[in-house]
């Protein structure tokens, strides 16, 4: 059985990493690169790294930061973020990443998951998915969760796998920034459903949370958060240290 990842998810907004409730109302946390390395120093597995407003301005503004990162943390680093062409992916991987992930585009352009995973590696290509319910289906939202895109979560992670991806980031809009708690029904559907690992994402704001979603969902081999691990000055060590009272095995 892999053990489990602890993946820190920042949200970039310019000069700052920032935290919102559901993608909304972002307060400012610190620079990106001091709590990138804090991160690293307490125990990330990896870590994820995403423009928010790139998709915006039509530009991924973060290559400052990974090249500073790729210097000082010695951890895989996943960079999201505007990502519409195959030569946006190389010249992120280029300058220090060691995973791209994509939302807007992938969806605007879905050929782009498949000339992607051919070119650089399917290990190098993560879906990034921001599902939120809606009329009691859960949908793919675009542009930081701006825009609904009419795609259906579950179809879409299904054909995205087949695509090519390597991984999927599924991020729950619904639950995001509250702290209450991990989207469990959503993400043990989706772990049914594709075989690549998927990686859960908005809600953590306890480890009896995390216990709670790898007790339902015993494939789960990675946990992202932010706001839970910012309230605990980037504590990793001291989350692994109760998952393994837990017999929960992590890295």
């Amino acid at each position: 059985m892999d053990k489990l990842r602890i993946i820190p998810n920042l949200e970039i907004k310019e000069n700052y990493v920032v935290k919102g409730f559901q993608y909304e109302g972002v307060r400012k946390i610190g620079d990106p690169k001091f709590v990138a390395e804090e991160l690293f120093n307490n125990g990330a597995d990896e870590l994820i790294l995403i423009d928010t407003v790139a998709s915006l301005y039509k530009r991924n503004n973060l290559f400052q930061v990974i090249n500073y990162t790729s210097k000082k943390i010695f951890i895989p680093v996943t960079v999201g973020g505007g990502v519409k062409s195959l030569k946006d992916i190389y010249k992120l991987l280029r300058a220090g990443a060691d995973k791209v992930c994509i939302n807007t585009h992938a969806i605007k352009n879905k050929k782009l998951l498949k000339e992607a995973s051919r070119e650089f590696g399917s290990q190098c290509i993560v879906l990034f998915v921001q599902s939120k319910m809606i009329n009691d289906e859960y949908f793919c939202l675009t542009d930081n969760s701006r825009e609904n895109s009419g795609l259906k979560v579950f179809s879409w992670i299904k054909e995205a796998e087949q695509l090519g991806v390597g991984e999927i980031l599924l991020s729950s809009v619904d639950n995001d920034g509250s702290r209450d708690g991990y989207e469990n029904e959503l993400i043990n559907k989706a772990c049914n459903i594709v075989k690549v690992p998927v990686i859960p994402h908005g809600g953590c704001g306890s480890i009896n949370h995390i216990i709670d979603l790898k007790e339902e969902v015993g494939s789960l081999n990675a946990v992202s958060m932010s706001s839970f691990l910012y309230e605990i000055n980037y504590d990793i060590k001291k989350i692994k240290k109760n998952l393994k009272r837990k017999k929960i095995s992590v890295r």
